[in-house]
């Protein structure tokens, strides 16, 4: 064979090895002028084209790809062989199966005035990145709900959470939560977002009524994907003709294996959803199941405590009237010292959140006299030093009744202290000053006057400017200077 006949069978060879190298990859390679005119195309499996690639030699680029992509990558050839520089374009495709997603990669060759156009179906590679973003947002979706919970116990609040993510992150168009309600087991609308009717408020729904109601007994999702052709009955008051939903699923709230409510999404569009988002849908019920459960268990405690609460003031009220019955206090000696001990403490600024311990204390300050005797409490005439030390004795007594009550702790200052003095001279501790606690010293004057302006058993009443007389004498002495300053503001307010 003469080397002519070598060259031709190397050269065959050659493009053997190169149109096995094309058919190996799935890219589309063309070959182009600086104009966009395609002289030569080679591709192995492409979806880039919906027509066989020894068809496109010989027309112009934008031939085949979609209208917004044909002149912006013909444009780019022209400047690539130009400036001979690379360049990369993305763009989107929509075939009969769906969109598809492209790379054009394009290499000049500025020598001939001639370009390589790699294009490469990266679909795959996009649709990975959607999905990865879409997991992210999800999971931002799910931290944000976590938070929600966490920081409000407030319901509606939560709740309203909990739709915002479902329209934003699953494609709802909108979407309502029904909660259980334990007396009635009626499934009762808690919340919605999303609807355009003025009637998207639900009417109550009985456990196993409708699709809701079969959630909740069947404890499983019901999905209706023509929710439009379904028959109008009570259980959509709504117009849904006007709202023109699709697509329709009911989730059950189950938290501790107790359905508590059912959450509710609607589509106007038809959906064919995947298993991701399926699951998405049943951990955004259960975070709401949570979030119920949670808000329930923290209003039992509330009812508990508001109950306790009441029964503590009860038996603190019942021990003032003990005092009373018994002749160890004058009558309506309590309620006058616990309105006027309030009054004092909103005009010195205590916090509202406060007062309750004032009242507590303004309303057991002599409970300590219980363990007197009354015959000592109600002697006519002057104590003896064996009974002043008895009726100096009932600070401390009212500590010993009350120091085991964890709950009276923030009211057990008024009782224990409010007999100590400005000048150190009171008693059971002869504490002065500031190291008073300041309920004992605010108590301390509103006690001091109105024991002056009341009947005793040694002495009748003072009149009230004898009293407010008395009591600017020894301020700075037996009394707070500025406890006294404010009782006079809050007197003349009264006069």
């Amino acid at each position: 064979m003469d080397q002519t006949g070598i060259g031709n069978q190397t050269q065959l060879e050659a493009s053997l090895q190169l149109e096995a190298v094309f058919r190996a990859f799935p890219d589309l390679l063309l070959y182009v002028d600086e104009n966009g005119n395609i002289l030569d195309a080679k591709a192995g499996k492409t979806t880039a084209v919906n027509v066989p690639v020894e068809q496109l030699a010989g027309y112009p680029i934008e031939s085949f790809l979609p209208a917004e992509a044909g002149p912006k990558i013909k444009h780019a050839i022209a400047e690539c062989i130009k400036n001979d520089g690379l360049t990369s374009i993305e763009y989107r495709q929509s075939n009969l199966d769906g969109d598809r997603w492209f790379e054009a990669h394009l290499v000049p060759l500025k020598e001939t005035a001639r370009a390589i156009v790699i294009i490469r179906d990266i679909s795959e590679r996009v649709r990975n990145a959607e999905q990865t973003q879409c997991q992210l947002r999800r999971l931002a979706a799910l931290h944000s709900i976590d938070a929600a919970i966490t920081a409000s116990f407030d319901l509606k609040v939560t709740l309203a959470v909990i739709l915002r993510q479902i329209i934003n992150q699953m494609g709802a168009d909108a979407a309502d939560i029904l909660v259980l309600n334990p007396n009635t087991h009626m499934l009762e609308y808690a919340a919605g977002q999303g609807f355009q009717t003025k009637k998207a408020q639900r009417l109550p729904v009985m456990i196993g009524q409708g699709f809701a109601g079969k959630a909740a007994l069947e404890r499983r999702t019901i999905s209706i994907p023509d929710l439009g052709k379904q028959p109008h009955n009570s259980i959509f008051v709504f117009d849904l003709i006007q709202e023109k939903f699709a697509n329709y699923y009911a989730v059950p709230l189950i938290a501790k294996g107790q359905v508590n409510g059912v959450l509710e999404t609607y589509h106007r569009d038809a959906l064919r959803p995947d298993d991701d988002w399926l699951d998405f849908l049943g951990t955004i019920a259960g975070q709401t199941a949570v979030a119920i459960d949670s808000a329930g268990l923290f209003q039992d405690l509330q009812r508990t405590k508001s109950e306790l609460n009441l029964a503590y003031d009860a038996a603190i009220e019942s021990w003032a009237q003990v005092l009373e019955l018994t002749k160890r206090e004058s009558e309506t000696h309590s309620a006058r010292v616990v309105e006027l001990t309030l009054e004092m403490a909103r005009t010195m600024g205590i916090a509202e959140r406060e007062l309750i311990h004032f009242r507590r204390g303004a309303l057991l300050h002599d409970v300590g006299n219980l363990g007197i005797p009354e015959s000592i409490l109600n002697k006519p005439g002057p104590l003896d030093e064996v009974e002043l030390q008895t009726v100096q004795s009932h600070p401390l007594l009212a500590y010993n009744l009350l120091a085991s009550v964890n709950y009276l702790a923030p009211a057990i200052d008024i009782p224990h202290y409010h007999h100590e003095r400005w000048d150190g001279s009171g008693y059971p501790e002869g504490l002065s000053e500031e190291q008073i606690p300041f309920p004992a010293r605010l108590f301390a004057v509103v006690d001091v006057y109105d024991s002056l302006t009341c009947d005793r058993p040694y002495r009748p009443a003072w009149s009230h400017q004898a009293a407010m007389e008395h009591i600017h004498q020894f301020s700075g002495k037996l009394f707070d200077p500025g406890v006294v300053r404010a009782f006079s503001q809050v007197m003349k307010a009264k006069a």
